[in-house]
């Protein structure tokens, strides 16, 4: 995206609330231009949820094919994609290895920092930041504005007013409040009349009505890994997940989030079918149940012919009915078609990511909002959401970008 050709761009002040990816991202195009920046985040540091997503690797982007990737942002797409049409995937990779960081792709395509982590990513990123002369202020909390138009902030030493030419909303979604993204701009941005998509969760857990106790006791948060789980009449997808204490959560369970929120708030529940035998058919299966099995039990018999046994094995016995056990044909059916009844969502603050948020008809194409002229919105809080595996942290760099060159733009009219 070229910039402005001439504009009075060293005389320009703008303001960035939130320094998450697509706050510094803005804060980076701004900064390249000769802008002068001030970066405010509530928070004793910057890029708290980053850092956190970066805990046991940090999964930066991915690697998949370009309408396999886009199609990850569901409803969103055409809205994304016109973001990730100036900085995708390989765009990212690109702009890391200027950091002095090495990528790679990992067998599931997903892209990582060479040494895993976040944290050294985020001072390479600070010092390039810092050095082109951008400000970044702790401990200093977005209030809304006061009565000339100026920007309320509470900081350790009281509320200071700041008046910008511009400024850049990059302040997350609902979830983590602990980190910082807390929701309370919602309230915020309505009373100024801009629409809010309700914040809910996504990426999240789901809880069942209730499990035995045993059940419960005994294998909440144990895996069940190379199973595969299907709503409805899609294609099943394979992975992982966890049985928790309340339900169900993990990486299988968050690809699918979106569409169980959905059936949820259309018919209050949503029905999974787990296959526990992914790699078996069902008359392998059938044939398998039907051997002799002379003096075992089931239990045993179920475990040497298809190695179903621990949380397998009680998740099968807590989901079908004793009398299915009888019957080969009817247990196969289970094995393979096991019914997974959701109830609700976990809570919003327990979730990775939110769904919801500033709606892109509120905003144009260059990310402001429309009511409000030179007040941008990036990263999280826009209304979108996409499962883990690094289509988050693409679609926050690539808004926090774009919303730059939209403030460059602005700047110079």
């Amino acid at each position: 995206m070229p910039m402005p050709e001439s504009a009075p761009l060293s005389t320009s002040r703008v303001a960035i609330i939130g320094a998450g990816p697509a706050g510094l991202m803005a804060a980076e195009v701004l900064a390249q231009a000769g802008v002068r920046v001030e970066l405010f985040d509530a928070m004793p540091s910057v890029g708290r949820k980053f850092l956190l997503a970066g805990v046991g690797g940090m999964n930066i982007t991915h690697s998949e094919a370009r309408d396999a990737f886009l199609s990850r942002y569901a409803e969103r797409r055409t809205e994304i994609a016109r973001l990730l049409a100036e900085f995708d995937a390989e765009a990212l990779r690109a702009w890391i290895h200027g950091l002095g960081i090495d990528t790679f792709v990992g067998t599931s395509g997903r892209v990582f920092p060479s040494d895993m982590k976040a944290a050294p990513l985020l001072r390479a990123w600070l010092k390039r930041l810092r050095e082109l002369g951008v400000a970044i202020h702790t401990r200093h909390r977005w209030l809304g504005w006061d009565a000339q138009g100026a920007l309320r902030l509470a900081t350790p030493t009281g509320e200071i007013a700041v008046q910008a030419d511009a400024t850049l909303l990059a302040l997350g979604g609902g979830s983590w409040a602990r980190l910082g993204s807390d929701g309370a701009w919602v309230a915020l941005l309505q009373a100024r009349g801009i629409a809010i998509a309700p914040l809910q969760a996504s990426n999240c857990g789901f809880e069942v009505s209730a499990w035995s106790p045993f059940l419960r006791d005994k294998f909440a948060g144990a895996p069940l890994k190379n199973v595969s789980l299907r709503l409805d009449d899609e294609a099943p997808r394979l992975g992982e997940f966890i049985l928790t204490a309340q339900g169900v959560e993990g990486s299988l369970v968050y690809a699918l989030s979106a569409r169980i929120r959905q059936r949820i708030e259309q018919h209050g529940a949503a029905t999974l079918y787990l296959d526990l035998l992914p790699q078996h058919s069902l008359a392998k299966v059938e044939a398998a149940l039907r051997k002799p099995r002379g003096s075992h039990s089931l239990a045993k018999h179920l475990h040497r012919q298809l190695g179903i046994d621990g949380v397998k094995a009680a998740l099968l016995r807590e989901l079908t009915p004793a009398a299915q056990f009888n019957d080969a044909a009817q247990l196969a059916t289970a094995l393979k078609h096991l019914p997974l009844t959701l109830r609700r969502p976990r809570l919003l603050d327990e979730a990775i990511s939110s769904a919801g948020g500033v709606p892109f008809e509120e905003l144009d194409r260059q990310l402001m909002v429309r009511q409000v002229p030179g007040l941008f919105c990036a990263g999280e809080m826009l209304d979108w959401e996409a499962p883990t595996g690094g289509y988050l942290l693409t679609a926050c760099f690539a808004s926090g970008r774009a919303a730059g060159f939209g403030m460059l733009s602005w700047l110079a009219r």
